[in-house]
């Protein structure tokens, strides 16, 4: 006699596997046609992970609470096996040099009819980073009176750090909040920049999970943290 249960149990499991093939070519395919040079060894880590969550940042160091935060953005706002180089939309850019400052239409929700030009890791509106690069990029080339604020994958992580540890621009300890365990709060705090964060007027299907997902991202990075203290304490 047939087992129907384990019989439904591989094709389940089939299609499973079936799926993650789908999504890792997908993503092979996204990065392909954005014209980006890929390196096969990282690509493979960022098409992976991104499949259950966002990728490492290219920023090295820095707090681990931050960190976690960051990665949480980047989940909501851009969850692309290539987050750096996406504009709304899902089409990728290749030239960071500067912010792509490409307005795209909005197809759905309230701002729908609109166009937008958040791009990059964190869906930066091109307005926005003008400002906030002017503050917290730490490398800004000049040219005589103008200034031009690099969009490389380190300073779009750089700006967005140093913009969530000023406690003058929130009004609040964010980096404190996080170690009291008010990610809840915090998420209010930045929902009228991301609007996807579950407390804006564009929640998507993952909103409601993201205080979870901070915690996983927490838990990386914090591991990530002590992994690399005792590399550096080893003789």
């Amino acid at each position: 006699m047939v087992n129907c249960k384990k019989t439904q149990s591989l094709r389940v499991g089939e299609w499973l596997k079936i799926t993650m093939v789908v999504i890792i070519l997908l993503g092979m395919g996204r990065v392909i046609l954005g014209g980006k040079k890929i390196d096969w060894r990282g690509a493979g880590k960022y098409l992976l992970t991104s499949i259950y969550g966002s990728p490492p940042l290219v920023m090295e160091g820095g707090d681990p609470y931050i960190r976690a935060l960051m990665r949480t953005i980047s989940f909501s706002e851009s969850n692309y096996p290539n987050p750096y180089h996406v504009i709304y939309g899902g089409r990728y850019v290749k030239d960071l040099s500067r912010h792509p400052n490409l307005c795209v239409e909005i197809e759905s929700g309230p701002n729908r009819g609109k166009c937008t030009t958040a791009s990059g890791r964190y869906q930066f509106l091109n307005t926005t980073w003008q400002e906030k690069a002017a503050k917290y990029h730490p490398h800004p080339s000049k040219f005589l009176f103008w200034k031009e604020y690099s969009f490389e994958p380190k300073y779009q992580d750089l700006v967005l750090y140093n913009w969530l540890t000023d406690k003058t621009a929130w009004g609040e300890d964010i980096p404190q909040l996080l170690r009291e365990g008010k990610i809840d709060r915090v998420l209010k705090i930045l929902s009228p920049v991301w609007t996807s964060l579950g407390y804006g007027i564009e929640d998507n299907s993952m909103s409601k999970y993201l205080p979870q997902v901070y915690q996983r991202f927490l838990r990386e990075e914090l591991s990530r943290q002590l992994k690399s203290s005792r590399r550096k304490t080893v003789p």
